[in-house]
């Protein structure tokens, strides 16, 4: 080998790997999966903050990142505002703030909050969705980068007596959001640039529900698949077209589903709660042929599960974590975390990240015996599932937003970390 070539293949290794964005709920997968690496297992209010700051409103919309910035909604309760933050990643300074819309605060359940929906964004735009009241009618907006405002569109209404719930999902050059409610209901794709309708999809039964939707690539083909309005149902995120769909089973639901050893996890429910394990291959309705395990012990309402290699985790509202294998639903351990849980996991380096209500994370080991590694405790509630981006956990309490990362001076010259 040449020197020359030496040369250029040393330099090409020290590189630092690109950071992976965080770019809507649940990050790049749709799952809560990180692929980061040097991602700190224990914090507390004096460790591992990298930077800590407040944020002008409240919400339980998870932030989202990409490179250098930080998106976060909120509302001003006071001011009767829905806002977007643009935050700083590397010193948590505020770049840019923007109010989206000003109305009076709809009607909501005592646990929902008036920014709940998670933002979305390319690292070019960023899509937000707010409710106005009492008009009831649903807003997306998009905005530029640099917090110009390049559209807004609304595709209805939603009728809703516990508020609005909506995290939008990006799809190629479209943003897809959900549209259950008690009323005629509809899953809708905008164009991401000019928010113009691409495709719309009516929703059976009608009830309203606050799955976000997630993509997924199963049985050889895209499925957009969620849980609601008294159904489970998968579509065709291009057209919208329906794949398959089970009835049931039950009324309303609030987490996103998760895959693992080719099957589906659905859990939650209202006003039963349960665990279902789906076969995705099927069309048509598939209620009698494609659920393959049904459970329910332990399940979970408003947090999302996380899968990891061959198992299912959940943790319900209550504090109850739990383990499954994927491809039978056999609990291989159950272990009682905090008092309260809302936010969803996330997962990283083979660890599982619980937070609960009253800002406490649990840390876990993924995997088939209970192993539980750190307990970090910080002073503020946590409502929103945390995101995780360039080596850093970026949790959003309902006062402010902290980068959970190495000290600074851990990095070398190169912006690595070591």
């Amino acid at each position: 080998m040449s020197t020359r070539r030496a040369a250029l293949l040393s330099v090409l290794l020290a590189a630092p790997a690109a950071a992976e964005p965080w770019p809507a709920w649940r990050g790049p997968r749709g799952d809560g999966t990180s692929s980061e690496t040097g991602i700190p297992l224990r914090w507390s209010e004096s460790e591992n903050v990298r930077w800590k700051v407040p944020v002008a409103g409240r919400g339980h919309s998870s932030p989202v990142v990409w490179g250098e910035r930080v998106f976060v909604t909120a509302c001003d309760e006071r001011r009767k505002e829905r806002l977007l933050l643009c935050f700083s990643a590397d010193d948590g300074k505020t770049l840019w703030q923007r109010t989206v819309l000003r109305s009076a605060l709809e009607r909501k359940n005592r646990l929902n909050s008036y920014a709940s929906s998670t933002p979305a964004t390319d690292g070019k735009r960023v899509w937000v969705s707010f409710m106005e009241w009492p008009s009831k009618r649903v807003w997306v907006v998009c905005y530029d980068a640099g917090g110009k405002e390049l559209w807004r569109k609304s595709p209805g209404l939603l009728k809703s007596m516990h508020g609005f719930c909506s995290s939008l999902l990006p799809y190629k050059d479209t943003i897809i959001l959900n549209g259950d409610q008690d009323a005629e209901a509809y899953i809708v794709a905008l164009d991401a640039a000019t928010g113009e309708q691409r495709w719309r999809t009516d929703r059976p039964n009608r009830t309203r529900s606050y799955s976000p939707p997630v993509i997924f690539e199963l049985a050889g083909k895209k499925q957009l698949v969620l849980s609601g309005s008294k159904c489970v149902a998968s579509y065709d995120p291009d057209t919208g077209r329906q794949h398959w769909i089970i009835d049931g089973p039950t009324e309303q639901f609030c987490a996103s589903l998760v895959h693992a050893q080719g099957l589906l996890c659905c859990t939650g429910g209202y006003p039963t709660l349960h665990v279902i394990g789906i076969d995705p291959s099927g069309q048509g309705n598939v209620t009698n042929s494609h659920v393959v395990w049904h459970v329910r012990k332990d399940p979970s309402y408003v947090p999302s599960p996380i899968a990891c290699g061959e198992r299912f985790y959940v943790v319900s509202d209550k504090g109850v974590a739990s383990c499954l294998a994927a491809r039978t639903g056999e609990y291989l351990w159950s272990q009682k975390l905090g008092r309260h849980h809302s936010a969803s996991p996330v997962s990283a380096e083979g660890r599982l990240y619980f937070p609960d209500d009253d800002g406490k994370t649990f840390v876990v080991r993924a995997g088939a015996t209970y192993e539980r590694l750190a307990t970090n405790e910080l002073d503020d509630k946590i409502f929103a599932s945390p995101a995780i981006s360039n080596g850093a956990v970026y949790i959003r309490g309902l006062k402010y937003l902290y980068c959970i990362a190495r000290p600074s001076a851990a990095r070398d010259n190169e912006g690595r970390i070591p």
